[in-house]
């Protein structure tokens, strides 16, 4: 089983191959247990306890489990974007619109460094542009 305190730091997912929701394949693959016995706790907790709050359980868990990433998550910079997207998805926009805008200036900077070279060099050499 893994690290009680892997628990807050890596977070725990719903499963994107569940059958319902993925709530029970999620605890068992972050726990390292068998999905089979995740799904017996569940339905046994339903018979103890009765439908609705079973369901009710199994509802809040669904909303408060993000959905796992579809592209494992490598670097620190990652489970950040990945956070940030997860809460808000608008924040997570803007940055991805900021980046962009960022590389596109870098790339006019460059731009304009080239062209202004060859300019120079088509001066040096009384070649005139028409």
């Amino acid at each position: 089983m893994k690290n009680y305190n892997s628990v807050f730091r890596d977070g725990i997912y719903r499963s994107r191959n569940g059958i319902i929701f993925g709530v029970c394949r999620g605890l068992a693959d972050h726990f390292g247990f068998s999905v089979i016995w995740a799904r017996a706790i569940a339905i046994l907790f339903l018979l103890i306890s009765g439908l609705w709050p079973a369901i009710g359980l199994y509802l809040i868990a669904t909303f408060l489990m993000k959905p796992a990433p579809v592209v494992p998550i490598e670097t620190m910079a990652e489970q950040e974007f990945y956070d940030s997207y997860t809460n808000s998805r608008h924040l997570a926009a803007h940055r991805i619109k900021r980046r962009y805008d960022n590389l596109e200036n870098r790339l006019r900077r460059l731009e304009h460094i080239v062209t202004a070279r060859e300019f120079d060099w088509n001066e040096r050499l009384g070649m005139k542009k028409e």
